[in-house]
């Protein structure tokens, strides 16, 4: 127990920070810093303006609070403790350790009333504006007659270090261009980084910056003490809304600690039992781990309480307003569960067999058909929607004050646009697409990678996916890209073969509800095929498939994605004229094909061909568990050139002879092998 009787405010501030830094002693890991600096900042939004309800974390209505520094995720932790959501003295005692509630750094969908995974600095500054940004729109389709159902802030906390990083200056850009007047960001302004002090770094006007981007700025210079400055400056920023706000809390990271506070010693390791006991006495606290009063948990259940009964009231409003729309209440639930509409699909375009369609083009139909019958599916690209396709048209730009369009117009951020789109898919009632070209999706990877994580349904358009793209060189030609993503876990990458593959590729993205989903398409155009047509709805669906079979046993298997699935079929027939039969099997997206049962793999890839080439304009690597050890990959493992796209694929050895080659040169190899052996 405290040994003196200060302020409920000052006792609730100094329980959050013994509750963080026990638990990083416990561990013997983790940032203690931050929790100890961030403290009553966190407390008065907490206590005093975020409306949750711990006994429902997924009310739709509710402010979001994101901890964007997820190094100090024991601060929010102890908050969601602290205030009724079910995180037990025990998780707490569990900080750190095997599939607890509490890992090292927040995690969505393990810990009730974590609202996005962060850790990787930036990434939570940008979730955020996806949240504010899809508030806006959800609050403008379902706002009828003054009964406003969406009305909520979005509110981080950003540090030093996440605003040093690029990430969220584009955010912080598109945000006060569009106006995000219901976003709130909490600056944690230490002047403290790991290695040191930032003024080794990072020395800039921070606070002119954002008001450089529209932001409308505030200082706290006293964040340690001054609660009421606190409380004063999350109200003005809730009153303007016409701009998004940042506030600047100067505080002491590590506050309480003798002879760590102010210092990097505080930052990422714990303070030491010795000193856990001097800052606790510093702070007037009990030695004894894990203790908190009885007076602090009925205060902040007050707290907490101005949040359940604003959530009755919102029920009761809900309810109202669902007599007067019963067929947007429909929407409205279809929209948070996620459920696609009935007759989704029913207009997606017809492809004649024959023509020639690249499939970024074939996408753009696809996507406009999807998004008449979809109105969830929203997003935008990076400054490129004549190139991508990716514009829905007659669908408005987004306009970030009443919320009308779906256009979401990125500008040239694909930082930003990956982890935007994440924000938007996290807050929920939304499906988000982003559009760039397929070489920039290593911009956007560390935001890919967390919605993989995270299992959000984000799709991305990549476009221009090959040597294809020609005459713009190496330096816009991703050869790699492919199998690096591939490597992810939990994230589908589909390449289509034609235009009838693309629909068939936008219809698994869109039926999958447990991760992100890349269409890597063409620049060139490519043939339309019938076997597609006929076959592919499936095919696609379960990843790869049997484009085509020989009359006879077929001798080897040719695998191909993308546009190298007509070179394929080309040099099936070359090698069936000199009397080599040879399946094509198309392959679209590696992650669904593995994920089908054995007895399928085996009946398209039959075990006992060992003869396989597989062909792709990209990096080789991995093809190798397709095609065996036996098996061959006409690939291509060097940079491009800048020439026309033609002239590429002819000198970097993508073509229908090679393709051949490859495959006499398997079977020939095979031939000998099993005439060695039987000799």
């Amino acid at each position: 127990m405290p040994s003196s009787n200060p302020s409920i405010d000052q006792l609730c501030i100094n329980a959050i920070r013994a509750l963080s830094i026990d638990a990083v002693q416990k561990a013997n890991s983790g940032h203690p810093g931050l929790p100890l600096g961030a403290a009553p900042m966190s407390y008065v939004l907490w206590q005093r303006h975020l409306n949750f309800d711990p006994s429902n974390p997924d009310w739709s209505d509710r402010d979001r609070f994101i901890l964007s520094p997820g190094h100090g995720s024991i601060l929010l932790y102890a908050l969601l403790h602290l205030y009724g959501y079910e995180v037990s003295r025990d998780d707490l005692k569990n900080f750190r350790q095997w599939e607890s509630k509490t890992p090292g750094h927040p995690e969505f969908g393990v810990t009730a009333g974590v609202e996005a995974t962060t850790g990787p600095l930036g990434q939570g500054t940008a979730n955020a504006v996806g949240m504010a940004i899809a508030e806006r729109m959800l609050a403008q389709r379902f706002h009828r007659d003054g009964q406003d159902i969406v009305d909520h802030f979005t509110y981080a906390l950003v540090s030093d270090g996440d605003l040093m990083e690029g990430i969220s200056a584009e955010a912080a850009s598109l945000a006060g261009h569009c106006k995000l007047g219901k976003l709130i960001y909490l600056y944690d302004s230490n002047d403290v980084s790991l290695d040191g002090p930032t003024s080794m770094t990072f020395t800039e006007d921070v606070a002119r910056r954002y008001e450089a981007c529209g932001w409308h700025v505030q200082t706290v210079v006293d964040g340690d003490h001054d609660l009421d400055a606190i409380d004063a400056a999350i109200a003005a920023a809730k009153a303007d809304t016409e701009r998004p706000s940042l506030i600047v809390v100067k505080t002491t990271i590590g506050f309480g600690s003798p002879n760590k506070a102010g210092t990097c010693d505080a930052h990422g390791a714990p303070l030491g039992v010795e000193e856990v006991a001097l800052t606790k006495r510093a702070l007037g606290w009990s030695e004894e781990p894990f203790e908190v009063p009885a007076a602090v948990r009925d205060h902040c259940r007050e707290g907490f309480q101005r949040g359940v009964e604003l959530h009755q009231a919102w029920e009761k409003r809900f309810a109202k307003w669902k007599q007067g729309n019963e067929a947007q209440a429909g929407q409205w639930a279809q929209a948070w569960s996620g459920e696609l509409p009935a007759g989704w699909d029913a207009e997606l375009p017809a492809f004649e067999p024959g023509s020639q369609v690249a499939t970024r083009s074939a996408g753009g139909k696809v996507l406009n058909a999807l998004a008449k019958n979809v109105e969830t599916l929203v997003g935008g690209d990076a400054d490129l929607s004549c190139s991508t396709k990716t514009l829905l048209s007659d669908a408005g730009s987004f306009d970030g004050q009443s919320g009308a369009g779906r256009n979401v117009h990125f500008g040239v951020r694909e930082h930003a646009m990956g982890a935007i789109a994440n924000g938007m898919s996290l807050h929920g009632g939304v499906r988000p697409f982003t559009g760039t070209f397929f070489c920039f999706s290593d911009y956007m990877r560390p935001s890919v990678r967390l919605a993989a994580l995270s299992e959000l349904p984000v799709v991305h358009v990549w476009t221009h996916d090959s040597i294809g793209v020609g005459e713009d060189g190496p330096t816009h030609q991703p050869v790699e890209h492919l199998m690096s993503l591939r490597a992810m876990p939990n994230l589908f990458v589909v390449r289509p073969g034609d235009a009838n593959e693309t629909l068939h590729g936008w219809r698994l993205a869109m039926m999958r509800q447990s991760g992100p989903t890349a269409m890597v398409l063409s620049r060139q155009n490519l043939p339309v095929f019938p076997e597609t047509d006929a076959h592919g709805k499936e095919g696609v669906m379960r990843g790869a498939y049997v484009f085509s079979d020989p009359d006879s046993e077929p001798r080897a298997i040719l695998l191909a994605t993308g546009s190298e699935l007509s070179l394929a079929v080309e040099a099936s027939e070359v090698l069936r004229q000199e009397g080599v039969p040879v399946r094509v099997v198309s392959m679209p997206c590696w992650e669904a094909f593995q994920e089908q049962p054995v007895a399928y793999r085996d009946s398209v890839l039959p075990p006992s061909i060992r003869a396989r080439v597989a062909v792709e304009a990209g990096a080789t690597l991995g093809w190798e568990r397709w095609v065996g050890d036996q098996g061959s990959c006409v690939g291509i493992d060097r940079f491009g050139a800048s020439a026309p796209g033609s002239v590429n694929y002819q000198n970097l050895g993508i073509t229908v002879g090679a393709v051949a080659e490859a495959v006499r040169c398997v079977v020939s190899h095979l031939s000998q092998e099993a005439s060695g052996s039987g000799a």
